[in-house]
Parts: structure tokens; C-alpha cells; sequence
């Protein structure tokens, strides 16, 4: 019997978003990070896709008592996949490892519509900052593909449940690689 753990790559790197306290930073191989649109969400989020040639950073953390309801409903959108020999992480033994995908064919790419909310992708970074530095927000950005979506700019009123307060240096990281990306932010309307 092997412990459960799922690899987070996306707000689960956040640890201001959940409750899981012994989290590790790990990597995922085999999989890539892209931001999809999925019916089962009005707004577009990250998902991650099968990609030999892809490594993509973030965190595990175990699921206490394998009891994954908890766990399954916040990551409703998604589907739980094994990924125990795909991830790379210090525990010293080998847990059983899931990571959520939204399964193929139950998504498509963002859109005006659908977009990638600012203040969703602000608690990405700010995870990531936390957990591997300035250069880790770097990684996540360049591994990170479907750039040209639509992003809501909805930081002076947030929509994404489990938004975080950002320091001013955190929010001009974000700002700076959507710069380099030249991200298109649309104006929330509400």
C-alpha cells in the first residue's frame, strides 16, 4: 500500500489555496501545462497534456488517508490520472502519485468568452515565486503554452475563489512576463 500524493502545477502551488501542509516541489515529465477552456468552467484554467519532451515544475502533496473527495471536487473540471513514475520529488520512497488533466476531447482554447482570469494566474505566480524564485516564474511562463487567450483583467474585483492578496512586486512579476509575451488583457466589465 503506497501513500497518496497529486502533483499540483497550477493554484495547487499556491499553499495560501489549500490545506495539504506537507507539500514538496517536484517535477512532472511527460506532460505539458496549456490553459483550456473546458464547459464544465465559464472561465479558462490550466490544464496539462501529454508531451514526451516536456518537464513542467510543481508540487506534491499527500492526500491524507487517500481520501480523495475532497480533493476530486475542487478539481471537478478534471479528470485524476497516475503519474507515479513520471514525477521527480526528495521524498525518500515512492508514493502513489495522480496529477488532474481535463480529458481530451472535454476542452477547447480559451476565448473573449472564456478567458484566463488575472487574478487566477496572479495566484499561479505567486506560488511559483514562493516555491522557485523569480526564475520559476520564468519556467512556468515559458513551459506554459496558449499565451495568446484572452486574459480578464479582474484584479480590482476578483472572480477567481481562492485569489490572494499580491504584494506590488509580485503583481509587476506577472506583469512583467505577460510584457514579454505580449499577453492581450481585455477589461472586466462587471
Amino acid at each position: 500500500m503506497f501513500d497518496a500524493y497529486f502533483f499540483g502545477y497550477g493554484s495547487l502551488v499556491n499553499r495560501g489555496t489549500h490545506v495539504f501542509d506537507a507539500a514538496h516541489p517536484a517535477q512532472l515529465r511527460g506532460w505539458r501545462r496549456v490553459w483550456r477552456h473546458t464547459e464544465l468552467r465559464p472561465v479558462a484554467f490550466l490544464t496539462v497534456v501529454p508531451d514526451p519532451a516536456s518537464t513542467i515544475d510543481g508540487l506534491i502533496a499527500e492526500v491524507p488517508g487517500a481520501d480523495w473527495a475532497a480533493l476530486d471536487l475542487r478539481e471537478a473540471a478534471y479528470a485524476r490520472v497516475p503519474a507515479r513514475h513520471q514525477v521527480s520529488h526528495p521524498l525518500p520512497h515512492r508514493p502513489d502519485i495522480a496529477v488532474y488533466s481535463i480529458p481530451e476531447g472535454a476542452h477547447g482554447s480559451p476565448s473573449v468568452a472564456h478567458p484566463i482570469l488575472l487574478s487566477y494566474l496572479d495566484v499561479v505566480v505567486q506560488g511559483y515565486a514562493r516555491e522557485f524564485g523569480p526564475e520559476g516564474v520564468a519556467r512556468f511562463f515559458d513551459t506554459t503554452h496558449g499565451w495568446d487567450a484572452p486574459i480578464l483583467d479582474d484584479r480590482a474585483a476578483p472572480r477567481y475563489p481562492r485569489h490572494q492578496t499580491l504584494s506590488a512586486e509580485e503583481r509587476a512579476l506577472s506583469d512583467a512576463h505577460l510584457d514579454r509575451l505580449n499577453a492581450r488583457l481585455i477589461r472586466d466589465s462587471a
